[in-house]
């Protein structure tokens, strides 16, 4: 039975020596120091450490960050002006734009030449010179139609009342108001054309 036993164990060592084959890694990995273990699919894969006397194991580890990190700038403030409690006649316009790189802003004042107007006609009506002074306001174009519809033309050459109007209505073109004064003659002239027309009609009609 010993011998028939011993028998069966040889005959299935050789067929597992025979069928069955050691896996290989696919890597071949080889470390002096430290430990390092790599698996791979299918694979057995191993790793050796050996120390030996009076060796050292030295680490280096270097690290470069690079931000690049942009933030929008302060924003651009236009300038202010101002004109309160002040005897000028401006105003001030200011404008700024602010994009994300760079922010640019300015300003200016314009001058008022009607506040400019008013504040001197009252210096010179302060002074006794009112022809001078109402002659300075008739710049204006409102004014100048206003005093013309009032029946006090405005001075011209030193010339006022029925005088001045003469002047006025002989050099027209210099009137302040002369395109409004034009326009509006024009088209008193289409209204007289058609009532003369209708005027005409009438008297045909009486006639027969």
């Amino acid at each position: 039975m010993n011998y028939y036993f011993t028998g069966i164990l040889i005959i299935l060592m050789c067929l597992l020596a025979f069928f069955v084959r050691p896996a290989h890694s696919g890597s071949t990995q080889s470390n002096v120091s430290g430990s390092n273990t790599a698996i791979e699919g299918g694979y057995e894969s191993t790793a050796t450490t050996t120390y030996q006397s009076g060796s050292s194991s030295n680490t280096t580890t270097n690290s470069t960050s690079n931000s690049n990190i942009r933030s929008a700038p302060p924003t651009a403030s236009a300038p202010s002006f101002s004109a309160q409690s002040q005897d000028v006649c401006a105003t001030g316009v200011s404008a700024g734009v602010q994009t994300f790189g760079i922010g640019v802003s300015g300003g200016k004042t314009n001058r008022d030449m009607n506040c400019e107007r008013i504040k001197l006609a009252k210096v010179l009506y302060d002074f006794g010179m009112k022809v001078g002074s109402v002659a300075l306001l008739c710049q204006d174009e409102r004014v100048f139609e206003a005093m013309i519809n009032a029946g006090t033309p405005c001075p011209i050459d030193g010339k006022i009342g029925k005088n001045a109007l003469a002047l006025w209505n002989k050099y027209d073109h210099e009137r302040p108001d002369y395109e409004t004064y034009v326009k509006r003659i024009k088209k008193r002239k289409v209204i007289d054309k058609k009532i003369q027309k209708e005027e005409s009609k009438k008297l045909e009609l009486h006639t027969r």
